[in-house]
């Protein structure tokens, strides 16, 4: 009796698989949870750069010039009405 109680079983194993399949479900618990998209909410990335944000960073970088920028902007102004 004194030999099952102290490990002549395979109580060892119990404590150190059941620990580690805990941690295991929590570890992919957590990255299943956050892998997961935007929400759609009012926070959520459109997946595509409008128009007029294209036009703005070509401004920035200099591929067009303001007259250019100007002329544009109200090319765009007038499609969206």
């Amino acid at each position: 009796m004194y030999g099952w109680m102290m490990g002549g079983g395979a109580w060892w194993v119990f404590w150190l698989v059941v620990p580690l399949l805990i941690i295991a479900v929590v570890v992919v618990l957590v990255v299943a949870l956050t892998r997961r998209g935007p929400s759609g909410g009012d926070n959520s990335v459109p997946l595509r750069p409008s128009a007029r944000a294209i036009l703005d960073e070509r401004y920035a970088r200099g591929e067009i010039d303001h007259e250019e920028y100007v002329r544009r902007c109200d090319e765009l102004g007038r499609s969206s009405s």
